[in-house]
C-alpha cells in the first residue's frame, strides 16, 4: 500500500542557503523532487551532485552510424547504376568517405537530439507545482517530499536551513 506524501516548497535567498539545503535533504532521507533558480549556479549544481549525462553516447553512436550508412549508401548507388568507370574501382574510398563524413554529422545530430529529449524526459506535461512566480525574479525554489506523518519535521528543517515554506494542501499537487 502506497503511503500519503506531501509536497513542501521551500523558497531561499541565496544560492548558499538552497545548495545547504539540497545536501540536508539528501543526509536526511527526504526525496529531492525539484530545483527551480532564477539564474544557473555551479554551487547549486555542485550541491545536486548529478550524474554526467549520457547525451554524448547518443551522439558518438549518431556519427557511427551515420558513417557507416553514408559509406553503403554511397556504394550501392555506385554499384547499381552500372557505370562506366574506365578501369578505376567502383566503389572509390575518397568520395565515398566524403559522403560518410557528411552522414556522420547529420546523423550525430539526430543522435544528439534523440538524447536530449530521452534523458531529459520530454515532453513533460501539465503545470509544475507548487510554483511560484518569484523563482523567475529573485528566489530559488527547493521541492522536495515525505510521507505526511514526517511533514512537521521537513517544514522545521527547511526554516531552519532559510526557507520560505509554500506547502501543497491536503499533501498532493
Amino acid at each position: 500500500m502506497a503511503t500519503e506524501r506531501t509536497r513542501v516548497m521551500g523558497l531561499f535567498d541565496t544560492e548558499g542557503q538552497t545548495a545547504s539545503a539540497i545536501r540536508g535533504l539528501r543526509n536526511d532521507g527526504y526525496t529531492l523532487e525539484r530545483v527551480h533558480g532564477p539564474i544557473p549556479s555551479h554551487v547549486v549544481a555542485d550541491a545536486l551532485a548529478l550524474p554526467k549525462s549520457r547525451v554524448g553516447w547518443f551522439t558518438l553512436a549518431g556519427g557511427i552510424t551515420g558513417f557507416f550508412c553514408g559509406f553503403l549508401l554511397a556504394a550501392f548507388t555506385a554499384t547499381r547504376w552500372h557505370l562506366i568507370v574506365g578501369g578505376k574501382p567502383i566503389v572509390a574510398l575518397v568520395p565515398f568517405v566524403i559522403v560518410g563524413f557528411e552522414f556522420t554529422i547529420l546523423f550525430a545530430v539526430f543522435g544528439n537530439v534523440l538524447g536530449l529529449i530521452s534523458q531529459a524526459r520530454l515532453p513533460r506535461f501539465g503545470p509544475v507545482t507548487p510554483y511560484d512566480p518569484r523563482l523567475t525574479g529573485h528566489k530559488f525554489g527547493v521541492l522536495a517530499s515525505c510521507e505526511t506523518a514526517r511533514k512537521n519535521d521537513l517544514f522545521r528543517f527547511l526554516e531552519a536551513k532559510g526557507a520560505e515554506i509554500k506547502a501543497d494542501e491536503g499533501g498532493q499537487p
